[in-house]
């Protein structure tokens, strides 16, 4: 792929928010994603928490109103998340906000990928190393297809306390508190442009962040989803597949404006390379 003068595009929000039970993860999502987009209908909300978060709707004390909303119970399979993301995004537009809440259960909860993983490993031939390339392949289907969905998104991950072996001065292993961790997949979050971790005393702290969210430390309120949405609406508008919608990226081969010319010259429209290679497979049928 050849270099390119690189510019500045806009971008859709990729978020997420960690923290432990009662640290205020639905309410400061849905914050966030209202301060966005100021209109509560443009905000979707996945509530796999026993339906939890219909406790935050339409409420004057929380100064919050009726959001698009769909509860989610087991199994929490990659297939299922994925799907109501795709709703959720279809429902809302691509100035609104899909909430996943919580991504936590897609890992340990029942039809999970640990589950996945573990029900693998009992086939023929299989173990439980092995049985990872596969699950493993299930849960970065599921990552993607959030990271690439037309809409902004937000998800909230459970927060628990993380152990690990080390050795003592009598010589003996025992275990020694490493600080909260995410209950999902090592390393997940950092999928996601901005990480925030909230405490029990509802303050929200970057562990991760490319805008401008580096030293943050408040209580999540509406005006952080209008800070953050004018930061990523400041920049050129990225091609978009005429197609699909989604945003033409380069190939190994192509620069993206050498895929766009080079659309536009086969079919009159501006396509991804995905959308390029189906409208030519089905050229070649009809001229077999």
């Amino acid at each position: 792929m050849p270099f390119e003068k690189v510019t500045r595009q806009k971008a859709k929000l990729r978020m997420a928010l960690t923290g432990v039970s009662g640290s205020g993860k639905t309410l400061g999502a849905l914050y966030i994603a209202y301060g966005m987009t100021g209109d509560w209908s443009k905000i979707a909300l996945i509530d796999t928490e026993h339906e939890r978060a219909r406790f935050y709707a339409d409420r004057e004390d929380l100064r919050t109103g009726a959001f698009m909303y769909c509860p989610m119970a087991a199994p929490f399979s990659p297939e299922r998340y994925k799907q109501l993301v795709a709703e959720g995004a279809q429902a809302v537009g691509p100035d609104g906000v899909v909430i996943v809440d919580s991504f936590s259960h897609a890992w340990e909860a029942e039809g999970g990928v640990l589950e996945i993983k573990d029900k693998i490993s009992e086939q023929r031939g299989k173990n439980s190393y092995t049985a990872w390339n596969e699950a493993g392949r299930e849960q970065d289907s599921l990552v993607n297809t959030i990271l690439a969905v037309p809409c902004h998104t937000i998800i909230t991950m459970r927060s628990k306390m993380a152990y690990e072996l080390v050795e003592n001065d009598r010589g003996r292993m025992e275990p020694r508190k490493m600080g909260l961790k995410p209950i999902q997949r090592d390393n997940v979050e950092y999928e996601f442009d901005i990480v925030l971790d909230i405490n029990r005393s509802h303050l929200a702290t970057a562990s991760k962040d490319t805008t401008f969210l580096d030293k943050y430390g408040a209580v999540i309120t509406p005006d952080l989803g209008k800070q953050l949405a004018a930061w990523l609406a400041d920049g050129t508008e990225p091609p978009k597949c005429e197609v699909c919608g989604r945003i033409i990226t380069a190939t190994s081969k192509h620069s993206v404006e050498s895929l766009i010319a080079g659309t536009i010259a086969r079919t009159g429209k501006k396509m991804c390379n995905v959308c390029f290679n189906a409208w030519y497979k089905e050229q070649q049928k009809q001229n077999e």
